[in-house]
């Protein structure tokens, strides 16, 4: 029965030992071409590949980093997850301004769905990577 209090496992740890989640440290992309997909992201959206190593013998490891963000973004499908190639990415990717990084992009031949748009939370364009994966991309 709830009696209101904190309960005696959180209680008797000190704050500072407690855990924590610090970050996220990588975000999985899928793909079916995992050197089509590294040219992509490498050549188009300027990522830097922080790790290129075997996984299996079917796949890579793909690291990516993105700016001077610590998150980082992994070219890789987990086996019997096929399905999710080609879907909707689940978050952002952010820039300091949609509308010249959307020319910069298109110029690079990134494919968008569409011009910026302007909402009342912000200014968003949607892009598709060579994998037809759907992408956000939105100023901060």
């Amino acid at each position: 029965m709830f009696n209101g209090s904190r309960p005696a496992l959180l209680t008797s740890v000190p704050r500072e030992e407690r855990p924590v989640i610090t970050h996220v440290k990588f975000v999985s992309i899928p793909t079916r071409d995992q050197d089509r997909a590294l040219a992509f992201y490498t050549e188009k959206l300027g990522f830097k590949v922080a790790s290129d190593q075997p996984f299996n013998d079917k796949q890579r490891w793909i690291e990516l980093r993105v700016g001077g963000a610590e998150t980082r973004i992994v070219l890789f499908t987990p086996e019997g997850h096929e399905h999710r190639i080609g879907t909707f990415f689940n978050g952002a990717l952010s820039c300091d301004n949609v509308e010249r990084t959307y020319e910069e992009l298109k110029a690079r031949g990134v494919e968008f769905m569409g011009p910026p748009r302007k909402e009342p939370w912000g200014t968003f364009a949607m892009f598709t990577d060579v994998d037809g994966n759907q992408f956000v991309l939105s100023s901060k």
